[in-house]
């Protein structure tokens, strides 16, 4: 049970019962929900990390995965596996990853990235030889993108740690879908 309440739609001020009808009913949000100066610009840039990045797709649910795999978020692994399946990253590398299992990566030009997400995870910094490698793999622009995935991320597994988040059943594609509408979310 998480240590805080879920916030009651009925009871919540119209901006965000109105922004919580557009996306799926998630424990995440319902608890987010509760920051109601900060829940739609939170969604804005959410919703812009799983749309808008040049970053690949299948590298972006990567990162996510091995921000969940290092930082032990169950919360975050359960609804990302779902959305890495969706987005046609291969099984076998999903399981890689969450698995702790870098070396066995099929995708080895993500392996690299992967580790250095990784490092940042667990000493919250990178190596000058991790962004060396980051550079010369996703450029300067891709680069800065994954760096701020993985800090927002990083934030969604501490804060679903720090409330005891229950678990949901996976979302599936319907987070992916809510970031891409031009809603308020």
């Amino acid at each position: 049970m998480a240590r805080l309440p879920y916030i009651d739609p009925a009871a919540a001020t119209p901006a965000i019962r109105e922004a919580l009808q557009f996306l799926p009913d998630l424990h995440l949000f319902g608890m987010v929900g509760h920051a109601e100066t900060l829940l739609l610009p939170w969604l804005g840039l959410g919703g812009a990390l799983l749309s808008s990045l040049s970053l690949d797709p299948v590298l972006r649910e990567l990162a996510i995965l091995q921000v969940a795999a290092s930082t032990g978020s169950d919360y975050e692994r359960v609804q990302h596996e779902a959305i890495a399946a969706g987005v046609a990253v291969p099984a076998g590398a999903i399981a890689a990853v969450v698995d702790g299992q870098l070396d066995s990566l099929a995708l080895a030009d993500c392996a690299a990235v992967l580790r250095v997400v990784d490092e940042l995870v667990r000493t919250h910094t990178t190596s000058a030889a991790g962004m060396a490698a980051l550079r010369a793999d996703l450029g300067d622009r891709q680069s800065v993108e994954l760096l701020l995935l993985v800090g927002y991320y990083l934030g969604v597994a501490l804060l679903a740690a720090a409330v005891d988040l229950d678990p949901d059943p996976p979302a599936q594609m319907a987070v992916i879908d809510a970031a891409s509408r031009k809603e308020p979310t």
